[in-house]
């Protein structure tokens, strides 16, 4: 397993770098099927101020694989988020396990639409996706009209 976890206990108050690395193998830990490969490094910055809170600044900054949403080849996605995270009296243990965080971050650091650069999608499907544009022009509608598809809908049979 791939997981990140702070060693809090042996340590006097002060701050500590760790860096870890979450690659595909990570992302399935959560089962997450969407991510095709991973390059992520994670870079923490703990301060402890005492045995009753700590504070940690993630520093997340590499590429993640997904399928893009248009021609659904391979899309490489960079990611870089800096989240900060405190920890307060009751929730400390002896091992922080930030393993649920970096994974959440970097997910949500993801676009919602997820698509290569215009003019790099494979050569095939835009195309084949050109076809359907056209058909509609032919119909009378703009292809790039959210209505086209509306067209008629109240003429007379």
């Amino acid at each position: 397993m791939c997981k990140i976890i702070i060693p809090l206990n042996g340590w006097a108050a002060r701050e500590r770098e760790f860096r870890f690395h979450a690659g595909t193998e990570f992302f399935q830990m959560f089962d997450n099927e969407e991510i095709l490969d991973a390059d992520v490094n994670v870079q923490v910055s703990v301060r402890k101020e005492s045995s009753q809170k700590v504070e940690a600044s993630l520093h997340l900054h590499g590429n993640v694989t997904v399928q893009c949403d248009r021609c659904l080849e391979p899309l490489v996605v960079p990611v870089e988020v800096s989240p900060e995270e405190v920890f307060k009296p009751g929730t400390l243990e002896i091992d922080w396990d930030l393993s649920q965080e970096v994974y959440d971050y970097i997910c949500l650091a993801m676009p919602i639409q997820r698509v290569h650069p215009e003019g790099q999608c494979t050569p095939d499907t835009v195309r084949f996706l050109g076809q359907g544009e056209r058909s509609n022009e032919e119909a009378g509608a703009p292809a790039n009209s959210p209505f086209a598809a509306l067209k008629g809908l109240f003429e007379e049979k």
